[in-house]
């Protein structure tokens, strides 16, 4: 029987590109097993058990950037977390090890590289994060999302396929019935500010001051908002006051409707982000996370800026009029906005994870 073991963690966009892979494979080879190795008590602990995989807790913990008390820990659970992951690895013995990011894989990976297990890597970002760049020395094959991430890995080894998306993502389409489920109107152009499953403060004070210089477009314009539950009640009170057709909710379950029904999306740019408004053809107004490791949020956002497909306003410089004149300029100009669109499906990947799967089956079976 066909084993693979899949790491990753830490935040959803290590942990949903992992499930998304798991899931391929499975379609192609309904009789593999997979395993999950992941953090103890972190977010993978609680997301992966919900679709039905096996899930193998280690402990983990992040390298402090200075002197901290935390070193006590890593010097702690890093080793407990590689000795539980090479236990596992033996008994399990795998045919490949694959990581999707966040440093719980740095152990799996280890393991598996002393144990003459192949490695596969699928890195998310623009810039690949710590844990994939040194790991990616070792690794047989490396998925990027662009290929401006290719120079951070041994030449060669780099495939550009994109991230892996949920299926539901790239299905859902635009209907009468999705707008209506909504609250939305038909023929009203749609702008959606996604702030993330937390929310992000920046984003949704700047839409709101931003819709004040926009009252004019008030009869054409339609706004979805996902606030985070933090800023859901003083957001939401804001709306009260302005006369547009508004949908605030502190989160979406299904963000594949929201998807549908919009027109241009004013979000973060994180890499599964990214990959998700690519594959859906969503002209972005794009606000880089400023404390994101590495600035890869800001990294994302200039490949879809140079190739036409957003505009990128860096979060220091976010203002509800910065933000107003942006979406002025792009709902005036309906020509640009069509243009944004294709040129946001040009980039998109909706296959990544069938391909990905694909040569990760390929390889275990080689």
């Amino acid at each position: 029987m066909l084993r693979i073991v899949i790491s990753g963690g830490g935040t959803g966009g290590h942990i949903y590109p992992a499930i998304a892979i798991a899931n391929e494979v499975l379609q192609l080879e309904p009789q593999a097993e997979v395993i999950f190795i992941g953090g103890k008590g972190r977010r993978e602990s609680m997301i992966v058990p919900k679709f039905g995989f096996n899930f193998v807790p280690i402990l983990v913990e992040g390298f402090p950037r200075g002197i901290s008390a935390r070193w006590f820990k890593v010097a702690f659970k890093v080793p407990m977390g590689f000795v539980k992951s090479m236990i596992v690895l033996r008994g399990f013995s795998p045919h490949v090890a694959i990581g999707t990011g966040g440093y719980v894989c740095g152990p799996v990976l280890l393991g598996a590289l002393l144990l003459h297990i192949p490695i596969l890597i699928q890195e998310q970002n623009a810039v690949p994060g710590i844990t994939s760049r040194i790991m990616g020395r070792w690794a047989d094959e490396i998925y990027i999302p662009f290929p401006a991430a290719a120079r951070f890995f041994p030449s060669g080894k780099a495939k550009v396929t994109g991230n892996p998306i949920r299926p539901e993502i790239v299905a859902a389409k635009a209907s009468a019935e999705e707008r209506e489920k909504l609250g939305l109107e038909k023929d009203k152009l749609t702008i959606s500010f996604l702030g993330g499953s937390q929310g992000a403060s920046s984003i949704n004070a700047a839409a709101v001051g931003a819709l004040k210089y926009l009252l004019r477009f008030a009869p054409h314009l339609q706004i979805i908002h996902q606030t985070g539950e933090r800023d859901f009640l003083t957001i939401k009170k804001a709306y009260d006051e302005l006369p547009f057709t508004i949908v605030v909710q502190p989160y979406f379950d299904t963000i594949e409707d929201v998807y549908a029904v919009t027109d241009m999306v004013v979000c973060r740019s994180g890499g599964m982000t990214i990959a998700e408004i690519t594959a859906c053809g969503l002209p972005a107004v794009l606000i880089p996370y400023p404390f994101a490791a590495g600035d890869e949020q800001t990294f994302n956002a200039q490949v879809l800026e140079k190739s036409g497909a957003a505009v990128m306003i860096q979060n220091d410089q976010l203002t509800g009029e910065r933000l107003a004149n942006v979406l002025t300029s792009l709902i005036q100009d309906k020509k640009r906005l069509s243009d944004m669109a294709e040129k946001s499906r040009s980039l998109g990947r909706p296959e990544a994870a069938r391909e990905i799967a694909r040569s990760a089956l390929s390889i275990a079976l080689g």
